[in-house]
């Protein structure tokens, strides 16, 4: 069985990484698996480029971006279909596509002789532009006058309803299965213009010999964290991505008591740490962009508690990987969080954006000391039961057959 995957990039974002870890995972078992991406960043030779016609992109791009649609000029069909990995493929696995690579009008022609499974890894695929909706519901009879213009993927003009009506469109010609990595993308796509495929709910997976619960102290000491400190650790890219909740986090940290802020060190592994500690008086350690899946899992093990005030997710990453690491977690009750932040088994989950409900979460669990080493066991025990690669590669492996046989 040979699988293909095309998805923006190898590594370089949360999609991406889901995308690269199932690669491995496949590889792991044995199958003939490789990736066309828009960003390469290994250097396996099982990943390649896609290839790109930018003089004729660029100028039809001057068109699109007045009509406000997104893609549109990417000469997707004409470059993959020439390519090796293409014609060597038995089946396709599509990932993320909203990205500066690819032109989903070309689904349909790509799957015209090779069944694909669609990985959703946010909403983008039946919205009328947007990767996540958050309180708005028009995605499900067909978008226009759209609340949410500048979200991620941005557009300048309101189109939503005709980007609606191409994707279904396209989806009305294509030979897809869907699969959706948390059980609320896998309700929202049951719901859509994606319902007219088989949808199938596949947990991502996570490599649990390299995530794994660590020496607490010899974690903080390769840190440098201070012996006897309570250590929360947040993790995003930016914490001025408002999807991530950066300004949520700092209100809730704001009215700590001040006692435990005293006793509190905070570990963050993306940008904007150094903001917190001059304003909020929390002893913090930034760690910036870290891509060791090594360092990742020491910072982790570390902390006493993984706090992610997301405003909007599918199956974050992160969570898994704290998870995975035995930490326990506190975020809010949206999307997929609850797959993985189980109230009274493996964090707290709290109100969406009740700022003080997700406070009273932390203050709750760092006073508890007893109650989180159990946490701690169960989050282990659940990772290693539902999320290990090798789990997540069968069920693709089983789902690749299914649709090849038929």
């Amino acid at each position: 069985m040979k699988v293909l995957h095309i998805n923006q990039s190898d590594t370089a974002g949360g999609a991406a990484l889901a995308g690269y870890r199932l690669h491995q995972g496949l590889l792991n078992q044995k199958i003939d698996s490789r990736q066309l991406v828009g960003v390469k960043q290994t250097s396996s030779d099982r990943v390649a480029k896609v290839p790109r016609s930018p003089y004729l992109e660029q100028n039809i791009g001057r068109l699109t971006y007045r009509l406000g649609l997104n893609y549109l000029n990417y000469q997707t069909f004409s470059n993959i279909s020439k390519h090796d990995f293409y014609r060597n493929a038995d089946i396709l696995n599509f990932h993320n596509l909203h990205s500066n690579y690819f032109n989903y009008l070309d689904i349909a022609k790509l799957t015209r002789t090779k069944p694909a499974v669609f990985t959703l890894h946010d909403m983008w695929s039946f919205t009328g532009h947007c990767s996540y909706s958050y309180d708005c519901g028009k995605w499900q009879t067909g978008c226009g006058q759209c609340p949410y213009l500048n979200t991620y993927p941005a557009t300048h003009r309101d189109i939503t309803a005709w980007e609606w009506k191409l994707k279904q469109r396209v989806y009305s010609q294509s030979n897809l299965a869907i699969v959706a990595p948390s059980r609320w993308l896998y309700e929202q796509a049951q719901q859509s213009l994606l319902n007219r495929f088989s949808i199938h709910h596949i947990p991502y997976g996570i490599d649990t010999t390299v995530y794994q619960p660590l020496d607490p102290d010899q974690c903080r000491a390769v840190l440098n964290i201070p012996q006897g400190k309570q250590v929360l650790l947040f993790a995003a890219a930016s914490l001025a991505d408002d999807r991530k909740g950066g300004d949520l986090l700092f209100k809730a940290l704001l009215d700590l008591p001040q006692s435990l802020k005293a006793e509190t060190v905070l570990l963050v592994m993306g940008s904007g740490g150094d903001e917190i500690e001059a304003n909020l008086g929390i002893s913090t350690i930034n760690l910036g962009y870290i891509s060791s899946d090594r360092i990742k899992a020491i910072a982790y093990s570390a902390a006493d508690l993984f706090i992610f005030p997301t405003r909007a997710d599918n199956l974050p990453l992160v969570l898994q990987e704290s998870m995975a690491c035995g930490t326990p977690m506190v975020s809010f009750k949206i999307g997929g969080v609850p797959d993985l932040v189980r109230l009274g088994e493996t964090g707290y989950l709290a109100a969406p954006e009740d700022i003080k409900d997700f406070r009273q979460g932390i203050i709750q669990l760092l006073e508890n000391a007893e109650h989180r080493n159990q946490m701690r066991q169960t989050c282990r025990a659940i990772a290693l039961q539902e999320y290990t690669l090798e789990l997540q590669a069968q069920r693709y492996m089983q789902l690749y057959q299914q649709r090849l046989a038929a």
